[in-house]
């Protein structure tokens, strides 16, 4: 096992700058997740750890050492592939085994390791099938089993379940979990879904054009974001948010939008605030007149499980409450009103920061029918 670290790492493709200055640490035997929207240089980042793209500045480390030009065949990572990359004319066990081919280790030696991986990934029933022959989970098992017969210090997943099914990702992320709970190797996964990332990550690393954001355990980034972004990105359905203006207010300021929302701020660190934020989870659906937003109930949506209901606040915005129950469907049309505690409100200013919530809420509201 070992640590990784970046040390002012920024990458360039010519004049078109894809990474910048990024500093990272990653603790030995932690699973990381790179997570952000596509583009964002996820990727790139995970490849100049491997030693497949160099670094136009910086330094790369593992294990304490200096591997920023040592290439990649030298750097004891495996890399899992989105793409499977198996060879299709060798049996699942060649597959497995080739990398220790390539390193002259014993025939015996090779089958002995690779009948222990194959078990450990339930695949050792298909061993001298070809990859033509086996579905896109198991192909996506022996790629990682090829990854793990060579005993690494660092794995490296790059999207490995984006070709998946929703079932076999599901079944694919408990089966990585496990793995890692297994090995306690240093495990670094790269997804742009933020499910995948907050299900399986010791600490996500959320990236946007090629900066990272925020870093932190999930539990964090959902509960203490430090910015819009994020706020924005971590979390299903997403955060709902609303440009708001700031108003002196008595000695206090009043923040007000429109769907006459207005919320007292009991406390300012002299930034007004430019936007709020409300997860679907932190509303409830009420009647019109007896909540704190108004608005048009637009859609509801039946999961079986929970419901969304869709609301129309102001001239455009459009606001998702999660709820238990639907409401009937008599209301689809008329107005409503969303009603919240005031811990669930996040304050942002017009860069993006999110600022400290100091807010006092009314009194209580009556459930919709």
């Amino acid at each position: 096992m070992a640590s990784v670290s970046m040390e002012s790492v920024s990458k360039n493709f010519g004049t078109h700058s894809v990474i910048h200055d990024v500093d990272l640490k990653i603790d030995d035997g932690e699973f990381v997740v790179f997570v952000g929207p596509s583009g964002c240089g996820k990727s790139t980042l995970l490849r100049i750890v491997a030693g497949l793209i160099s670094a136009s500045s910086g330094t790369v480390k593992i294990g304490g050492d200096d591997v920023t030009d040592v290439p990649a065949s030298k750097r004891g990572v495996a890399f899992v592939f989105q793409s499977y990359a198996l060879y299709p004319h060798m049996t699942v066990a060649r597959n497995i085994g080739f990398a220790l081919e390539t390193m002259g280790i014993r025939r015996e030696a090779i089958a002995q390791k690779v009948q222990q991986v194959a078990r450990m990934l339930k695949v050792d029933h298909l061993l001298s099938r070809r990859p033509r022959e086996l579905s896109g989970g198991q192909r996506q098992r022996v790629a990682i089993g090829r990854a793990l017969v060579r005993q690494p210090e660092i794995f490296l997943f790059d999207e490995p379940l984006s070709n998946l099914d929703a079932d076999l990702r599901m079944e694919m992320r408990m089966e990585i979990a496990k793995l890692h709970a297994d090995l306690k190797t240093t495990m670094i996964y790269v997804t742009h879904d933020q499910s995948e990332a907050m299900t399986l990550a010791d600490r996500i690393v959320v990236l946007n054009h090629g900066r990272i954001e925020q870093v932190g355990t999930p539990s964090e980034l959902y509960r203490q974001p430090g910015n819009r972004f994020v706020a924005g990105f971590i979390g299903s359905p997403r955060m709902n948010f609303l440009a708001v203006e700031t108003r002196a207010s008595s000695g206090a300021e009043q923040i007000v939008g429109p769907g006459g929302l207005a919320i007292a701020r009991q406390q300012s660190d002299g930034v007004p605030v430019g936007e709020i934020g409300i997860r679907p989870e932190a509303l409830r659906l009420v009647p019109s007149g007896t909540g704190r937003l108004d608005c048009v109930l637009e859609r509801i949506e039946d999961l079986g499980h929970e419901h969304f209901a869709y609301c129309r606040v102001g001239d455009s915005s459009i606001w998702v409450v999660r709820l238990p129950a639907a409401p009937s469907s008599d209301a689809i049309g008329k107005p409503a009103a969303l009603a919240f505690d005031d811990h669930a409100v996040f304050l942002f200013a017009a860069d993006g920061r999110r600022l400290l919530p100091a807010i006092e809420a009314p009194g209580t509201m009556r459930a919709l029918p």
